[in-house]
């Protein structure tokens, strides 16, 4: 009697999950877009200098490295799910306040709060996922990455129509979080109702141990290239071919697109080759794009580089997470902590190289540190 009721049970949450999980990606995505495309106007109305944004911007980063014992916590106490709903309404809220926020320093102390709430809701989203993955026996991060990518596209979109449009931040972020919260309780509401807790080891952070130092190691120097890409390739077209201000963001843009297509295929490709292998060898495709984007002849040409290194690079975070993740939560977690850490410290080591050789030796090292990842990846036993 008891098998009867759970089998259909077990395949309808099954079902809804297959559209849940992506819901879910696509809203992170959307989230940090819409911030991400919104960052000029914030700080033209705080009338921040350069400097001074470059702050605020590394407040979101030190409030992702800070948010280990808060998943910890989290994840220990309530499970994955809820934990998900608990940081992700948290979000919501961290989003409207940066719109809203009058001051400097209150703008540094909610793009902290930014860093801290999207990491945990980062690392309960990864682990849904990962658990997804073993009990089902199939790949499916990748995708779920690219869905993430897509919505983050779509956020950056969003910030440019609604600065078009002369809408003030905080009415975009205040008319973007009600519906998306809504959402958000749809699909937690969905989800398969497994709230398991896991045993967490009690500590401010954690550095991956063991062969999981190598995943960690890889999220490192992932989140260094991807980071260093997105706050520099347009200044590089600007400053190295003075590519016009509608050109230079389009680096980004060819990075990004090329990403998705890769992500939203990389899960079929995990099955036929392997994470290893192709995290090793989509790092040195990476490694040859960003060369050949420095060693461009135009703007056109290195927008071709960069393309490529979307390419290369894309399935590196997917992989690791999932490797990680596979390991448990608390796994997870490490290795995302050891990312985000990566994503702080690259676009500020970049921006010193730049100082001292020039933009084009600055991306020329971001494709010597994908040259690295490719070494570490051919090492690293844990992906399979």
């Amino acid at each position: 009697m008891h098998t009867t009721v759970s089998a259909p049970r077990t395949s309808t949450f099954a079902q809804t999950q297959q559209y849940t999980l992506p819901v879910l990606f696509a809203l992170f995505g959307l989230v940090m877009g819409s911030w991400a495309g919104r960052i000029p106007a914030l700080a033209e109305r705080v009338q921040v200098s350069h400097s001074a944004l470059s702050m605020v911007l590394l407040c979101g980063g030190l409030g992702a490295v800070l948010s280990f014992p808060v998943s910890s916590f989290l994840m220990g106490r309530f499970g994955a799910r809820k934990s998900l709903l608990i940081s992700g309404m948290a979000l919501l809220a961290v989003l409207v306040a940066i719109g809203m926020a009058p001051t400097v320093p209150r703008l540094m102390l909610a793009v902290l709060m930014l860093g801290l709430t999207a990491s945990t809701y980062d690392v309960a989203i990864n682990s849904a996922a990962t658990k997804r993955e073993k009990d089902t026996g199939k790949a499916e991060l990748s995708k779920l990455h690219g869905i993430s990518c897509a919505g983050g596209l779509a956020g950056a979109t969003l910030g440019s129509l609604m600065a078009s449009m002369k809408i003030a931040p905080a009415t975009h972020f205040i008319m973007l979080a009600g519906p998306l919260a809504l959402l958000l309780w749809a699909a937690f509401s969905m989800m398969d109702a497994d709230d398991s807790t896991e045993q967490v080891e009690k500590k401010s952070f954690s550095l991956p141990r063991g062969p999981l130092a190598l995943l960690g190691a890889l999220g490192f120097l992932g989140a260094m290239c991807e980071g260093s890409i997105a706050d520099w390739s347009g200044v590089f077209l600007k400053e190295h071919f003075g590519a016009s201000d509608a050109l230079a963001p389009l680096a980004l843009s060819s990075f990004s697109v090329m990403m998705l297509l890769a992500r939203l295929v990389g899960d079929k490709l995990k099955v036929r080759f392997g994470a290893q292998r192709l995290v090793t060898m989509g790092s040195t495709v990476g490694a040859a794009g960003l060369f050949f984007a420095v060693m461009a002849p135009n703007a056109y040409a290195a927008l071709a580089g960069f393309a490529i290194a979307g390419l290369g690079l894309a399935l590196l975070f997917p992989f690791v997470f999932s490797a990680a993740g596979s390991q448990g939560p608390m796994a997870l977690a490490a290795v995302a902590s050891m990312a985000y850490s990566g994503t702080l410290m690259g676009p500020p080591v970049i921006g010193g190289i730049a100082h001292f050789v020039g933009m084009q030796g600055a991306i020329g090292y971001v494709g010597g540190l994908a040259v690295v990842i490719a070494l570490v990846a051919s090492r690293t036993r844990l992906l399979k």
